[in-house]
């Protein structure tokens, strides 16, 4: 198959629709042309020889005075389309009625998505021409694929959430005292949970979903401040690094419980506790320290730790696959977390 150079727009209409350019007129049918982005191509069934217009030639990158061969436009489409492609082309006197082909060029690293559309059978052939026309249908095809992405990751969340819920419901039926302590203890991890997922997001520069270490802490302790977490008693300091959703879901389930815990027994149940939050980075690892003063003394933990305490242990080094470890200092309790980075964007 062979690639002339660009015929003309007049004679590409005659071969085209001639009664159709009769009716509407070749300036009419130009316009409709242009507006639509069309590019215009025909295909001579014996000498296999393939015109297009400049658009065409544009579309694919070539000199609209030169003559390639269609090896050198094949050259142009994606490895992964060509075979494709070259059979669709080569079947298409054998397709009944209209045929369309989407596939992708690669030229310099730059992906688009091309649709040719035209008649197959040899149905309205004229002077052993074929016609059709190339379209560049990117936009559609980047809106298509960002909503099967969307799809699959709100089915992956929601399968996520439940097995998340479904264990903490059973963690919480262990350690509640009763049906209305299970569901209040329950309703607060779970809401927890759903404030980290509002959260995720993609950020600049980033993969997939992401959110802010700091809008994890921020979030979480908000509610046990009346004057926010970065302005009253709870003060947040830690690196600008992007959490991903399992991570997120994971560190907001840690965060809640230390904050549950220090309100009923740590620096946020005294008026005068304050807790600060802070981090590091080390190498590839995220230090984070949580540190209360100003509670009630603190006499350190029992020899049976709660579920609560438990469930902690449990995220920070099953989920996570960290480490975390307490300090009961008479003043108040200073827990240290410590993860990867590379674990944290997951």
């Amino acid at each position: 198959m062979q690639i002339g150079c660009g015929v003309p727009a007049a004679e590409t209409f005659m071969t085209l629709a001639p009664r159709e350019t009769a009716r509407w007129g070749h300036d009419v049918l130009q316009r409709a042309v242009d507006a639509a982005g069309i590019a215009l191509w025909t295909w001579n069934v014996d000498t296999d020889q393939f015109d297009m217009d400049d658009r065409g030639h544009g579309l694919w990158g070539l000199d609209a005075d030169g003559f390639v061969t269609f090896e050198h436009l094949s050259a142009k489409i994606h490895p992964a389309d060509r075979d494709r492609v070259r059979a669709a082309f080569i079947a298409t006197r054998a397709v009944v009625g209209p045929f369309e082909i989407d596939f992708r060029t690669l030229m310099d690293a730059d992906v688009r998505w091309i649709s040719a559309r035209g008649q197959g059978s040899d149905e309205d052939i004229q002077k052993r021409v074929m016609t059709g026309v190339f379209l560049d249908v990117t936009g559609r095809k980047q809106a298509e694929e960002s909503s099967e992405l969307l799809a699959g990751e709100m089915s992956h969340r929601v399968k996520n959430l439940l097995a998340i819920a479904s264990a903490l419901a059973m963690i919480t039926s262990r350690s509640a005292s009763g049906v209305d302590d299970m569901a209040n203890q329950l309703m607060r991890r779970l809401t927890a949970l759903g404030r980290a997922h509002d959260l995720v997001r993609p950020l600049p520069g980033h993969h997939g979903d992401a959110a802010l270490l700091g809008d994890i802490f921020a979030v979480l302790l908000a509610p046990y401040d009346d004057k926010g977490a970065f302005a009253g008693r709870i003060r947040v300091a830690v690196p600008r690094i992007g959490i991903g959703e399992a991570s997120a879901a994971a560190l907001a389930l840690i965060v809640h419980e230390l904050a549950t815990n220090s309100l009923k027994y740590g620096s946020l149940s005294a008026e005068a506790g304050v807790l600060d939050v802070s981090g590091t980075v080390d190498a590839d690892v995220v230090r984070l320290v949580w540190t209360e003063q100003g509670g009630p003394e603190i006499k350190g933990p029992t020899d049976t730790p709660g579920y609560g305490s438990k469930l902690v242990r449990h995220t920070a080094e099953g989920a996570l696959g960290g480490s975390i470890g307490y300090d009961w200092s008479p003043s108040g309790a200073v827990v240290t977390l410590e993860v990867k980075i590379a674990v944290l964007a997951m």
